[in-house]
């Protein structure tokens, strides 16, 4: 019997929600940061439902053996309703992938100042390459690229913490904002990230070899999103009132990595984005592959230059687009998954 598998499931789980609206501190702003010090309370209900929701799909994915998503959405909503949801789902993820590429457009634009065409053609052969070795390319990724995010964010974290003390900008924060209260805020971040870790953890049976792993991925996968979450949000709750209202609020944190900080970050943002990118470009193209009967590797290719030219519409308006949507097809979907488990433990 195999073990030690929960590492690489929790990497993946990690890589998947960590992206360029959580590793910039935006999202982690808008969902938590403005509750002030309530927003610490938020992070840790979200830790405790990432690990609920995470532990619900891998165990789920391994006792009924899932190949994909879609059988997960039918054994709780039906043939009818599982088949609108997985259309919308497939143009989420679609355009996710094509906000990482513009992402990465805008990073090579701004702060390596180059072409942003080369910044999209770079991220897109990066993902092709890890695409064409389907679910091994994702796991290698994950497994090199997390363990350095997790590492940089955390120096980083801890930098501004010992230069700045534990004095809070922004202590008592706003009651209520337009994501409602700290609490609904922490339920809808969750529910913000429902889709991508549904579609991307329900693809994983291979790796799985029993369910104590598939439990200890989902939860120290949680574990760990809870975990950097507070350290993105503490050290941003220090320097809230220079930071709230900017794009890439960890840019400016970055300074305290020393001159060449906000490169540092640019590059840990980067790879935020490239984790992403795969989750949301693989779980697309295994489900039209699989549909169409197109081979894989065939239909990676052609999926990643059909998104080249929406990419370059512009990463700020992509998500301006697509990211709202994203939360309101995630909440019944994460309300469905729980309330399932529970039906069935009843």
């Amino acid at each position: 019997m195999k073990s030690g598998k929960w590492i690489t499931l929790s990497f993946i789980y990690i890589g998947t929600v960590i992206g360029a609206g959580f590793a910039s501190g935006q999202e982690i702003i808008k969902f938590f940061g403005v509750f002030g010090i309530k927003g610490l309370l938020g992070i840790i209900v979200s830790g405790i439902l990432f690990c609920i929701i995470g532990i619900i799909i891998l165990v789920s994915v391994y006792k009924n053996d899932l190949s994909g998503y879609q059988e997960f959405l039918i054994s709780i909503f039906g043939d009818k309703l599982s088949t609108i949801l997985e259309a919308l789902i497939l143009f989420f993820l679609f355009g996710g992938y094509c906000v990482m590429l513009a992402g990465s457009g805008a990073i090579f634009l701004e702060q390596f100042h180059l072409p942003y065409n080369i910044g999209i053609f770079i991220m897109g052969i990066a993902t092709l390459i890890t695409f064409l070795f389907s679910i091994k390319g994702i796991s290698v990724v994950n497994e090199i690229i997390v363990p350095l995010l997790l590492v940089g964010i955390t120096i980083l974290s801890i930098l501004v913490i010992s230069k700045e003390g534990l004095v809070f900008s922004n202590y008592n924060g706003a009651e209520i904002s337009i994501t409602g209260n700290w609490l609904t805020s922490s339920i809808l971040y969750v529910s913000y990230n429902c889709i991508p870790v549904l579609v991307v953890m329900s693809t994983l049976s291979s790796i799985i070899p029993n369910k104590v792993e598939a439990i200890k991925g989902g939860l120290f996968g949680g574990l760990g999103l809870g975990i950097l979450s507070a350290f993105i949000l503490v050290p941003l709750l220090i320097l809230y009132t220079d930071v709230f209202g900017l794009e890439i609020p960890m840019l400016k944190m970055a300074e305290y990595l020393g001159k060449n900080g906000k490169t540092i970050y640019s590059l840990i943002l980067w790879c935020a984005m490239f984790t992403t990118a795969i989750a949301n470009g693989f779980g697309c193209i295994r489900r039209v592959s699989k549909i169409t009967m197109i081979d894989e590797r065939l239909f990676s290719i052609f999926f990643v230059f059909l998104t080249i030219p929406m990419a370059k519409v512009g990463f700020s308006k992509l998500i301006s687009i697509l990211y709202p949507l994203y939360g309101i097809i995630g909440v019944p979907i994460l309300v469905s998954i729980i309330l399932s488990f529970i039906l069935k433990k009843i």
